[in-house]
């Protein structure tokens, strides 16, 4: 499947039902183990997963330094979709502009993300589009650390099934 340019689209395959791997998005304490680039931690001061609910959390990146995001969730269909949006923030929740927070000049100030989700015999096919550019994906780490988090998350599914 190809994205348009403004669009990065990215699909994985997990060894792992589709159950498995939608409660790994749902599941806080699962997210702390995976939803973070290699060498990276997170840490979530809130976390409501629920059509409404909100998030907010660090990704601590030992070079860069934090990396500070809020959002609400959209949408969720039961071991189907996932519909997030994610914008830049301070520690307080405050919404801080995506240049001050070390993004490119052209970098979206609020993204909207969908993951979705397919069977695939005992294997579970999950997509990811997210409402910015492949190509600034790619500049700024973005792609590479989604990249990154999909492996740790395939290890993940693969103890828990």
């Amino acid at each position: 499947m190809k994205s348009d340019k403004n669009e990065l689209l990215i699909s994985h395959l997990f060894d792992a039902p589709r159950d498995v791997v939608f409660k790994a998005w749902t599941d806080p304490d699962q997210l702390r183990h995976w939803y973070a680039p290699d060498g990276c931690s997170i840490e979530f001061k809130a976390i409501d997963i629920k059509t409404d609910g909100h998030f907010h959390y660090c990704i601590q990146d030992p070079i860069h330094g934090p990396c500070w995001i809020i959002g609400t969730y959209l949408e969720i269909l039961q071991d189907e979709k996932l519909v997030f949006t994610m914008v830049m923030s301070n520690e307080a929740g405050d919404v801080v502009s995506s240049v001050a927070n070390g993004k490119v000049e052209d970098w979206p100030e609020r993204q909207v993300a969908t993951v979705t989700f397919e069977s695939i015999g005992q294997r579970t096919k999950m997509t990811i589009h997210q409402t910015v550019s492949e190509e600034k994906a790619k500049e700024t780490g973005a792609y590479q650390s989604w990249v990154k988090m999909f492996n740790k998350l395939n290890q993940l599914v693969q103890k828990t099934y």
